[in-house]
């Protein structure tokens, strides 16, 4: 019972560390990445779908992005997509062609990215913390209902409280490695 309680604690500390990373790889640092756009829909027909399933999306150099739909009447639906995604970016078009160029992050954006990310982090960790108490709240409904002993509890909950730490600690490290990431110029 109490090593369901740890694997599912973990897989779900684990989905929310993860959920932080997926996060971040949105967030645009000087350099081009396809991950900016990863998560555009476009309306293809009359139904949203991810720009993947459209396009195919090309680093083309460190600062710049290129997008070749796969239909011609495809490139309004695409453009209308990024302009609408709110992130800043312009679409050059040539043909069939969509060209994103990314201007360099300015020191100010950098620091209000810098805040993002730390307020990401914090998200996560609080998310952690919700876990680890709706763990410990199991052991102790066990505990009450006299199906484990209070040592066997106990040692439950610092193990919870291991993989707490060892959580918060990851989600730490990834935001520091995103900030610096940010910071680089």
């Amino acid at each position: 019972m109490i090593n369901d309680i740890k694997k599912d604690a973990q897989a779900r500390m684990t989905k929310s560390v993860d959920g932080l990373r997926h996060e971040l790889t949105l967030l645009r640092t000087g350099r081009a990445s396809t991950a900016l756009v990863d998560h555009l829909k476009v309306n293809y027909y009359g139904s949203d779908v991810p720009l993947s399933q459209v396009a195919t999306v090309v680093v083309a150099d460190a600062r710049s992005l290129t997008i070749t739909p796969w239909e011609k009447p495809m490139v309004a639906a695409v453009e209308k997509a990024i302009l609408a995604s709110n992130m800043g970016m312009t679409p050059n078009t040539a043909g069939q062609v969509i060209r994103i160029n990314l201007p360099p992050l300015t020191e100010e954006r950098r620091k209000e990215l810098g805040k993002h990310v730390h307020h990401e982090g914090e998200n996560a960790k609080v998310s952690i913390r919700n876990l680890r108490r709706d763990a410990l709240q199991s052991l102790k409904e066990l505990l009450k209902e006299k199906q484990v002993s209070e040592d066997e509890a106990r040692r439950g909950e610092d193990d919870i409280q291991k993989l707490t730490d060892k959580y918060v600690k990851e989600i730490d490290d990834t935001v520091k490695a995103k900030e610096l990431e940010l910071m680089a110029v």
